[in-house]
């Protein structure tokens, strides 16, 4: 059994904007090599962000570019079974390897929130965070250091395993049926537009509560409807239940963190107050509705 879990960390709403990578390569349930570095993302740091993993422009000001460590990392992940928690970390090295215009990652993608949802009952709806679902499986680390989160997430396919009885293999066919294969059958669901906007269960990131502020490219209401497919339940303020708040392009571009809405003001409040907020840009919401298909 192989693969190898990664995780990364950003310096501000933009997903490309990577500034650690940290990966973990595991071969029969043991750790044999490790990738770790610091990223110069050639972009500011945002307080917020920086107050969540810490790191800022001093830690990266000598460490490579994206552009510069893909190589290395590509050669790295190539061929392999790649574990993320969650599409984000896939949607950031996706989006920074177009901004550089370099080869993206050969490389199977499994998600392993997924994976998590459908093997415990108890966290299929809520609660499939990686610190929750380490939490359950008693699996210590530190959260938001790029490489302590890799880690995390491969020790969750290896609980998932031995919890289930699925292998490696299995899990790349399983992680992407319906939750209760049984039930629905694998046929895609006719939902109505109420149910959308609470959420499709077997969407990818069912759980997540999202909001939508500034000027978006798109119609309000298509992107309502393509989150509430992938899973996310769509709620028009940000509350204490707010996971993800999506801001149109041209606000985070052109105000360049001044300014901004007062969602937005609000989100990183809560943020500073220990709650779990990630903030996107369009662009990259789109990209992680690409990948959820």
């Amino acid at each position: 059994m192989e693969f190898i879990s990664i995780d990364v960390e950003t310096a501000n709403t933009n997903m490309d904007s990577i500034c650690q990578i940290g990966a973990a390569h595991f071969v029969d349930g043991t750790i044999i090599e490790e990738w770790n570095s610091y990223i110069n993302p050639q972009d500011y740091f945002n307080a917020v962000n920086v107050s969540i993993h810490g790191i800022d422009e001093a830690k990266v000001i000598n460490s490579p570019t994206f552009e510069e460590v893909s190589p290395s990392l590509n050669n790295f992940l190539k061929q392999k079974i790649v574990v993320s928690h969650t599409h984000f970390d896939r949607v950031a090295m996706r989006q920074a390897s177009e901004k550089y215009g370099v080869d993206q990652p050969d490389c199977i993608w499994l998600d392993s929130a997924r994976v998590a949802r459908r093997s415990w009952q108890e966290i299929a709806k809520s609660g499939y965070g990686l610190a929750d679902v380490c939490n359950m499986i008693n699996y210590k680390f530190q959260h938001h250091d790029a490489l302590e989160d890799a880690k995390a997430a491969g020790h969750v396919i290896l609980a998932a395993i031995s919890h289930t009885g699925i292998d490696i293999e299995g899990w790349l066919k399983r992680a992407v049926q319906p939750i209760k294969p049984k039930k629905f059958g694998g046929a895609k669901l006719n939902i109505s537009l109420k149910v959308k906007l609470e959420g499709n269960i077997d969407g990818p990131l069912y759980g997540e509560v999202i909001v939508f502020t500034g000027s978006l490219r798109m119609p309000r209401m298509e992107a309502a409807d393509k989150a509430a497919n992938i899973g996310c339940q769509v709620t028009p303020n940000v509350t204490r239940k707010t996971t993800l708040l999506v801001v149109g392009n041209q606000d985070i571009e052109l105000l360049a963190g001044h300014n901004k809405s007062t969602k937005h003001r609000k989100a990183e409040k809560l943020i500073q107050r220990g709650q779990s907020i990630r903030i996107l840009r369009e662009s990259d919401f789109e990209k992680l509705i690409e990948l959820s298909q």
